[in-house]
């Protein structure tokens, strides 16, 4: 296996930044399959209150996961800046102080996981019937936090340095391996819901130990010596302020979607399995747009890095533009197959829950564009180091679902939770945009 690092400081932006990004698209495809396997073994296998079970926690999923990728795409950040002013000992010291902070990151993870979620499952209003189930599956996937940051670190040092194929390989492989697990011990050794998600942290395991090896063979340079640990406070904290901010941000929006739960929760077990079934289509039809994001986040930090920014804004400029492309796309992909793939995913014939999941998609596949918009300028933001603005948004988010909690799907119902998100882009998108014009005309001003 050669080295596959794309070039993103040289050439031709959208091909280099298209042929960058691919494999992150692949690599999210097969990273959401973990939990679509989930979704669709529990859903046919086990029956609709296991189905429940996985969907009541779903948010808390998302809010582990969207952290620890948050937390490595962050430091990453710092680690691409470095690679792009060629300076190889502050990008060794930088990856042996990386190593630190995501091992105390994940310690304090599981043991506020263990002391937290069952209290966070009944707060949240999980029917009673499926609350045991939730619980089972949600512990097993916040044990292994530890597993989901390693891999996620390791990935992240590679896309850093402009080689994002690499990982893809040993995911596709591990996500295989992640339904294989799933079949195994829920049809044969009949261990229950639980055992998806032991299933999800064995294939993650792999992932990680895979991907360091590669990192070790191929590109040894990224891997520090003994003499780089150590403690440089400014790195530090410029590696867990830009960690923390990217994974706070992704939790602050999950922390919204936990408290949006808690609304989806009180509609009953068939409304929840919809909900589920939408999110993970959904997840699959925005992929190109977080994929692209994350790709514009690396290039926007290595050309930061090397001071090129007429090449910034040209990229920026070709980003918008496919994303756009894409979200007309999604939207009338969504609009003509939906009922048949909310079918597929939830393994029901049940009318409430693909005619809701159908209703779901289509019209928040509407908003796609502005979705879109948002993404790249919130990466942007990211890639050139700034780390409140994004936050900003984030808040934004929170307190517009509060908001919907309070005064909105009490009256509308479910078609509340479909507005929600939808409606809340819009300020989030503007707020970005206007920041991210007063950013751009800083660097040509220094």
């Amino acid at each position: 296996m050669k080295n596959s690092s794309v070039d993103l400081l040289r050439g031709p932006i959208l091909r280099s930044l298209l042929i960058f990004v691919l494999p992150i698209l692949v690599s999210n495809i097969f990273q959401q399959l973990y939990n679509t396997a989930d979704v669709m073994i529990v859903g046919r296998f086990l029956g609709p209150d296991a189905l429940a079970a996985v969907g009541a926690s779903s948010a808390i999923f998302d809010l582990v996961i969207g952290f620890a990728l948050g937390v490595g795409n962050g430091m990453g950040v710092v680690i691409a800046r470095y690679y792009g002013a060629q300076n190889d000992n502050k990008l060794r010291q930088s990856v042996a102080a990386t190593f630190v902070i995501a091992l105390g990151l994940s310690i304090s993870v599981m043991l506020l996981g263990h002391f937290g979620l069952y209290p966070l499952l009944s707060f949240l209003g999980t029917p009673k019937s499926i609350i045991n189930q939730s619980h089972q599956y949600i512990s097993m996937i916040v044990s292994g936090v530890g597993v989901t940051m390693g891999y996620n670190l390791c990935a992240g040092l590679l896309r850093a340095v402009g080689d994002s194929l690499a990982a893809l390989y040993f995911l596709i492989f591990s996500a295989f391996v992640n339904i294989l697990l799933d079949l195994f011990f829920i049809i044969q050794l009949h261990l229950g819901v639980q055992s998806a998600g032991l299933a999800t942290i064995i294939s993650q395991g792999l992932s990680a130990i895979l991907c360091l090896f590669y990192i070790k063979k191929r590109v040894g340079f990224l891997l520090p010596s003994k003499s780089d640990f150590v403690f440089d406070s400014s790195l530090y904290l410029d590696l867990f302020g830009q960690g923390m901010a990217m994974g706070l941000m992704n939790s602050i929006v999950s922390i919204g979607t936990v408290t949006l739960q808690y609304a989806i929760n009180g509609f009953g077990t068939l409304i929840i399995s919809a909900q589920v079934a939408a999110r993970r289509i959904m997840s699959f039809a925005v992929l190109p747009l977080t994929s692209l994001a994350a790709g514009v986040t690396t290039f926007i930090s290595q050309n930061f890095g090397a001071k090129q920014f007429e090449r910034i804004l040209a990229g920026l400029k070709q980003s918008c533009l496919v994303s756009i492309t894409w979200s007309l796309i999604a939207c009338a992909i969504l609009y003509m197959a939906s009922p048949f793939l909310a079918e597929l995913i939830s393994g029901s014939n049940e009318a409430i829950i693909n005619e809701n999941a159908s209703r779901y998609l289509r019209i928040s596949s509407l908003f796609y564009p502005i979705l879109g918009m948002l993404f790249i300028f919130r990466n942007c933001l990211q890639g050139l180091g700034k780390k409140l603005t994004p936050l900003t948004s984030s808040f934004i988010e929170l307190f517009g679902k509060i908001l919907f909690v309070i005064l909105v799907i009490p009256y509308l119902g479910y078609l509340g939770v479909i507005l929600c998100e939808p409606l809340i882009w819009i300020p989030m998108t503007i707020q970005l945009y206007f920041a991210l014009q007063k950013h751009i005309r800083r660097l040509f001003v220094s």
